[in-house]
């Protein structure tokens, strides 16, 4: 059985026990949290596709911790003008294992 979900503006395929990394979502280490946005759920053979969602399903995740991704480099530059600039940015994500898919 799997679903596809959407949280953090990215859309997901999940199956029982996966593991993944989503955008940073509220919650402690621990917490079982409801997956709200579901787009598509599946047992094998009969396929619920939701328009947009699916209707009295649940994909329920444990939350297993809170980080922050490598960090990426953003350089600007203008030529023959003296102009650079350099930023970093690391992402914060929240790590998560799927619990329960229901529908």
């Amino acid at each position: 059985m799997y679903a596809v979900v959407e949280t953090g503006g990215k859309q997901y395929r999940l199956g029982v026990g996966d593991s993944l990394k989503v955008e940073k979502l509220a919650g402690d280490a621990g917490t079982v949290i409801d997956l709200p946005r579901i787009l598509m759920v599946t047992d094998g053979q009969n396929v619920s596709v939701g328009s947009p969602l699916v209707d009295g399903a649940r994909v329920q995740a444990e939350i297993l911790g809170h980080g922050r991704d490598k960090k990426i480099r953003v350089f600007k530059m203008k030529r023959r003008k003296k102009y650079r600039r350099t930023q970093g940015h690391r992402q914060a994500f929240t790590q998560l294992r799927i619990t329960d898919i229901s529908g």
